[in-house]
């Protein structure tokens, strides 16, 4: 099922791409964390660039479904036979990869997240040996995170996880902490990992009118609830940080921690001052016009919602883990504490709370780093380069 995209102003097609462009598939989770949103950033900036872009997944991404880019999108879910519990949309996916490979040519298979989207890229880049009358197309791997950490090393993966990393033409990963994880968990991969950092639109992702007048001080949390995230921890954190002072907490998405959560907050007798918004499109506004954003998470490969905050010139408060050091330094353009430093947590949310300079110096910084070290185009021209080098095309 394709879903082109809207027709740029310039009246050029989905899928045409410039003399120089590269034809690439990229195949991805349809959801509201990291892995799904660099993933549609990435293939929309890439379209932007000059690029012919497939996307491939089982639904659309949210951030892919809000944008008008020239990215053709590929929905596989599968045939719904009764033998199955639940269709195999991966094997529908490496069907319509190489369906698209076929009839219009694929240059590079980039597979976002291990399990199950590097065997898919690497079933389909197999299959397309067979044609003689087209090139097989690169594959490249991406790790996000808890594709190795999580799901990648349990016993049941880890034999195929290992696998696909030591046959992907490229692989790479969103921090220095995870590459180095990948190669000591998976040492017989015996493989490079290269680190490619993610990204952020910074012109989408900016502070807000700097007149504006701050009524109550405001904590906003971004995440898919997952128990990784700490939802309730976090309630707890912010119960102590504003035991006195006004202040409010907004919760950003939805998730298996949704019910936790709620319960956190009566139980901590918070009522009114903590807001549940659900998935919501409009993070840029609601990011720029929050006093801090708080990270809470007990692992973390990257922190790609601090880095949007941190875009918008917000202050971040949060754990020390993964690869959330690599985006900012303590005391430079945010605040760190041990993973499991519940006073120190709370003692980081109340201060940027209470002294509005701090958090508008810590913002500022923030800003300026995103804007230095991981605007978008700078590091898709890093995957741009991989490609290239891949394809010899240098």
């Amino acid at each position: 099922m394709k879903f082109p995209g809207l027709v740029p102003q310039d009246g050029s097609r989905p899928c045409e791409s410039s003399a120089s462009g590269l034809r690439i598939g990229i195949v991805c989770h349809p959801t509201y964390g990291g892995s799904g949103v660099v993933a549609s950033e990435l293939a929309l900036t890439l379209a932007e660039r000059g690029h012919c872009v497939h996307l491939f997944s089982q639904n659309v991404p949210p951030r892919l479904a809000r944008a008008s880019g020239p990215v053709e999108m590929h929905v596989a879910q599968g045939f719904p036979y009764p033998l199955f519990q639940s269709p195999p949309h991966d094997l529908a996916i490496t069907s319509e990869i190489l369906t698209v490979h076929r009839t219009s040519g694929l240059d590079v298979i980039h597979a976002h997240y291990a399990i199950p989207h590097a065997v898919s890229g690497y079933l389909a880049r197999a299959a397309a040996h067979s044609d003689t009358t087209r090139s097989a197309p690169k594959l490249v791997t991406t790790l996000h995170g808890t594709d190795i950490t999580l799901v990648g090393s349990d016993p049941s993966y880890a034999p195929l996880t290992e696998f696909v990393i030591a046959q992907s033409d490229a692989v790479t990963a969103v921090s220095r902490d995870l590459a180095q994880r990948t190669q000591a968990t998976f040492p017989a991969a015996r493989r490079e990992v290269l680190v490619i950092h993610n990204f952020v639109d910074t012109l989408a992702f900016r502070p807000s009118d700097p007149q504006r007048t701050h009524a109550t001080p405001t904590v906003v949390h971004v995440s898919n609830f997952r128990p990784v995230k700490r939802v309730p921890w976090l309630i707890e954190c912010f119960a102590q940080a504003a035991r006195d002072i006004e202040a409010r907490l907004v919760l950003v998405g939805d998730g298996p921690q949704m019910p936790a959560a709620r319960a956190k907050v009566r139980e901590c007798g918070l009522g009114e001052r903590v807001v549940f918004l659900g998935e919501r499109d409009a993070l840029p506004q609601l990011l720029s016009e929050a006093d801090v954003f708080a990270l809470s998470s007990s692992e973390e490969s990257f922190g790609l919602s601090a880095l949007e905050a941190m875009a918008c010139g917000t202050a971040v408060v949060a754990t020390r883990v993964g690869g959330v050091s690599e985006v900012f330094e303590h005391e430079r353009e945010g605040l760190l504490c041990d993973v499991d430093d519940r006073e120190g947590f709370a003692r980081h949310l109340r201060q940027l709370l209470t002294d509005r300079s701090l958090a508008q110096r810590l913002g500022s910084a923030g800003r300026l780093r995103a804007v230095n070290e991981f605007e978008r185009h700078a590091v898709v021209a890093r995957y741009e380069a991989l490609y290239k080098q891949l394809l010899k095309r240098l």
